[in-house]
């Protein structure tokens, strides 16, 4: 079975931590994102995949190569200009016309049973099937209208107060009939959500919708992405040592996952579901709470604490110092008796002077030094960099 995961986008609402890493390659357990969204495509059965690139592509198709030993085979597209949702599968068109085939988007995050949803689409005479999940509020996404026959008559992009007739969300997931290239134009910006689905529907064209159970998130921003790091912690099924590991009377509680050669210090507790990465070393009098991830070739200072913390690679935390629900870009340095407050988000190579406090929701663009003793409460932007970080 054959897959179009879709991979163009910026990922402004993710900035600081996309100007290093493209929205699909963020780390999540220690490996890009899309990773694990390929690795569910094998075990589904979906192993001709068609990624559409974009923005830092080349990154994308580094880390990928040709599938081969995730059990895929995966041809690349790249976007010379941006096309949209829909746009961008026309133009892997070559790839996708032999047989229906599920698009999703590269930053999805899920553990549905997607083999299950294209028999439903087989089964049915829909040009397109689209995957709905009820959640309590539902703006940031499509809306449908089903009914009993699992057709869809309404469908609205991210409704307004006032616009939300259901709670049936679109997870950006659709099964496709080669068909539906007919229906979108060569060359141009064009939608799925916001120009297909309409005219289709205005055209009385059938589109099917299938409630899907299970997890599922786009990691389009960075409160998602510490949930889908999360849901993928709870995963974990024990305990996991690859290769040398040595410590000195920590107490360490499962489950876990640990790189090769790790170091834990006298007295350190590691409570988990927790994620570390090889060559890291963890010091004395340390604690580091579930929900964590350590990336590789990471120093924790003496008498630090580590609190459902997202860390990349080659960060540095001082002694005594606390992080409580951030996320740390790569090559990033934490001073000593630094306090980072919940859902604060570091980019890359900063440098956080002793003695500093980040304040809850502070977002802090790459490259940026803090002095020793400030508290910063607004969030600091590098002028070498795009400073916008609303939107997809």
């Amino acid at each position: 079975m054959k897959a179009c995961i879709m991979c163009g986008g910026t990922g402004t609402r993710l900035r600081p931590l996309t100007f290093k890493h493209p929205k699909p390659s963020i780390p999540i357990l220690n490996k890009p994102s899309v990773l694990h969204l390929i690795e569910h495509l094998a075990r589904e059965g979906f192993n001709e995949i068609v990624m559409t690139l974009g923005y830092m592509g080349e990154r994308i198709e580094e880390q990928l190569g040709n599938g081969h030993m995730f059990g895929v085979h995966i041809n690349y597209v790249y976007e010379k200009e941006k096309l949209g949702t829909a746009g961008g599968v026309k133009n892997a068109e070559k790839y996708l016309k032999s047989e229906p085939f599920i698009v999703l988007g590269g930053d999805h995050v899920l553990n549905l049973d997607l083999r299950e949803m294209y028999r439903f689409h087989q089964t049915n005479d829909a040009k397109v099937t689209i995957g709905l999940l009820s959640i309590d509020d539902p703006r940031d996404f499509g809306i449908a209208d089903m009914d009993i026959n699992s057709r869809i008559h309404r469908f609205l992009e991210k409704p307004k107060s006032g616009q939300i007739f259901s709670n049936l969300a679109s997870t950006g997931i659709y099964i496709c009939d080669p068909s539906i290239f007919e229906l979108i134009p060569e060359n141009k910006k064009y939608d799925f959500a916001k120009d297909l689905f309409p005219s289709m529907l205005a055209a009385d064209e059938k589109i099917n919708g299938a409630l899907v159970q299970g997890k599922w998130t786009d990691v389009g921003s960075s409160a998602a992405y510490r949930q889908a790091q999360r849901w993928m912690l709870d995963s974990l099924p024990g305990t996991t040592i690859e290769g040398n590991f040595t410590t000195r009377n920590a107490r360490i509680r499962g489950p876990l996952t640990i790189g090769h050669n790790v170091s834990i210090g006298s007295n350190s507790s590691l409570v988990g579901p927790i994620a570390i990465g090889e060559n890291t070393t963890i010091g004395d009098n340390v604690l580091i709470g579930p929900y964590s991830v350590i990336g590789s070739n990471c120093t924790i200072g003496n008498d630090s604490k580590i609190l459902s913390s997202y860390l990349f690679d080659n960060v540095s935390i001082g002694k005594a110092s606390n992080i409580s629900g951030a996320v740390v870009a790569d090559e990033t340095i934490v001073g000593d008796n630094c306090y980072l407050e919940n859902g604060t988000v570091i980019g890359h190579k900063v440098v956080i002077g002793n003695y500093s406090t980040i304040h809850s929701g502070v977002k802090v663009w790459p490259q940026i030094t803090i002095n020793q003793n400030s508290s910063i409460k607004d969030t600091l932007v590098n002028s070498d960099y795009d400073t916008t970080y609303e939107g997809s």
